[in-house]
């Protein structure tokens, strides 16, 4: 059972931290007795244990969705449409609770944890009701004497593995369309995160989802190759839906060759934030503080790279420089919070090291480019929010994804430079762009290599629409309808004599 160390989250409904995992009707410890220890960003200190899951547990995980998998998809569209949108209802009467949640297990503040959760719920909502919608088509026949049809059905067992920085949304936008399809579920959170992800799958239980529908495994970062790889190599596991980094995306798609599983990739991503001379400067700025400080500019899709056009770039980096420095950092637990900690030791040190090699490489620092230590911070972990002027293409910061609160910002002259810049990287994933030129809107849009494009719009991501990239950023799509296609099987039915 859960363990409290230190620092005791007291919920409305404590039972919605369970410290155990779920497998079929069962919630239990690892098979060989060892946790997972969880710990506040915030403060460094651990709060409460989970099971380290292992390939035993990995494998009874399957085990239970293949024997649940028949009734599920035997289950009329309509009824498993009840059962998830009750799912959504859940989310949001606990809304305060998987927010206190969030905040304690991932860092970011409560208000903005609270926000994931109602976002988190909105694509359950959405599946739910998709879940009614997964038509096929009559063909028309080429001879009489013939009807054609193609149905869709659901892939079958699924393994999801989600990462830790949206720790609600990301279980929900794969778990839902899973279940609308038809689909059972395994599905491992990261371990950093896991206590949000064990909520909710208690709550899908209260909400009807039958035992063994969804399965949930804990594991620590030493552990997790041998869960997942457990699922690579069963068969019985049509589907692999993934967020997290392009190194692991790739080993995902080599072992996954064996058995043809399909696959859904949400990877790395290195998005080009441009503003052209045309644009409307406050506009921008506005979008660039929606787009990367969000989460702490812990997102996938988070401006890695400013390109600002040379007649507004002094104003830019002026009027961004004094948004930054205006942002209160601290822990969850000061309501005034606009950044939290980052999640761990290892991402300040990425952080770190790319604000220092764009210093050394010609940099100027506007606002922020330190660790912020002492009074109010009882973790290493919090960095200030940093603008960076005088970027170039070679620094470290414009090669790789920083995952942190910080804002290069690079010159350019000619719209054709920066459109080469923002492409030339192996990732596709966000791309963003301000102008008020509606023949350049037009040009740039069509050039900007990514599968997600926002045209003077920082805050891009929504139920109904496809979230998903191109290149080394991965493929498939999450949300919209073709979310739910993912999930599917198209079975061609061919009928004569008639």
């Amino acid at each position: 059972m859960l363990t409290m160390t230190s620092l005791t989250l007291t919920l409305q409904r404590q039972d919605l931290m369970p410290g155990t995992q779920l497998i079929g009707a069962e919630w239990r410890a690892a098979a060989d007795g060892r946790v997972l220890e969880v710990t506040d960003p915030a403060t460094g200190r651990v709060f409460a244990t989970v099971p380290d899951g292992s390939a035993a547990d990995a494998r009874a995980a399957v085990d239970a969705a293949v024997a649940a998998f028949p009734a599920w998809r035997a289950t009329p569209a309509k009824q498993r449409a009840t059962i998830i949108k009750r799912w959504n209802d859940l989310l949001l009467a606990h809304q305060e609770d998987l927010g206190r949640l969030i905040s304690r297990e991932q860092g970011k503040p409560l208000a903005e944890a609270k926000g994931e959760v109602a976002y988190a719920a909105s694509y359950v909502e959405w599946f739910g009701e998709e879940a009614t919608r997964a038509n096929g088509d009559i063909i028309p026949a080429p001879v009489s004497g013939r009807r054609m049809m193609a149905l869709k059905e659901p892939v079958g067992v699924v393994a999801a593995i989600t990462p830790w920085n949206f720790p609600a949304a990301m279980i929900a936008r794969k778990i839902a369309p899973a279940l609308a399809a038809g689909c059972t579920v395994v599905c491992k959170p990261a371990e950093d995160t896991p206590l949000t992800s064990l909520a909710l799958i208690r709550l899908a239980l209260e909400a009807g989802v039958p035992p063994g529908v969804i399965n949930i495994v804990t594991a620590s970062r030493e552990r997790t190759p041998e869960v997942v790889d457990v699922w690579l190599a069963d068969g019985r596991v049509r589907k692999i839906s993934f967020t997290g980094s392009t190194a692991v995306g790739k080993h995902l798609a080599r072992h996954s060759a064996d058995t043809l599983k399909k696959l859904s990739l949400e990877l790395g991503g290195n998005a080009p934030f441009i503003v052209f001379d045309d644009a409307d400067v406050d506009a921008a700025i506005d979008g660039v503080m929606a787009a990367k400080f969000r989460n702490g500019g812990q997102t996938c899709v988070s401006p890695n790279r400013i390109y600002v056009q040379d007649k507004v770039y002094e104003a830019f980096v002026a009027k961004l420089g004094a948004r930054v420095a205006a942002l209160k950092v601290g822990p969850a637990t000061d309501a005034a919070s606009q950044i939290g900690p980052m999640i761990n030791a290892r991402a300040i040190a990425k952080i770190d090291q790319h604000v220092r090699d764009a210093i050394e490489r010609g940099a100027r620092v506007i606002t922020g480019g330190k660790r912020l230590q002492g009074p109010g911070f009882e973790s290493d972990n919090y960095y200030a929010p940093t603008v960076l002027a005088n970027v170039t293409g070679e620094m470290q910061c414009s090669c790789e994804e920083t995952f942190g609160p910080v804002a290069p910002i690079t010159r350019f002259a000619t719209e054709g430079e920066v459109i080469a810049a923002a492409n030339a990287t192996p990732f596709g994933l966000a791309s963003y762009f301000y102008s008020t030129d509606v023949r350049r809107i037009h040009r740039v849009t069509d050039a900007l290599e990514s599968g997600i494009v926002g045209v003077n719009e920082g805050a891009l991501a929504a139920e109904a629409a496809p979230f998903g990239g191109v290149k080394e950023s991965g493929y498939g799509r999450e949300g919209s309808v073709h979310g739910l296609d993912d999930y599917l099987h198209t079975k061609y039915v061919c009928q004569g004599q008639l």
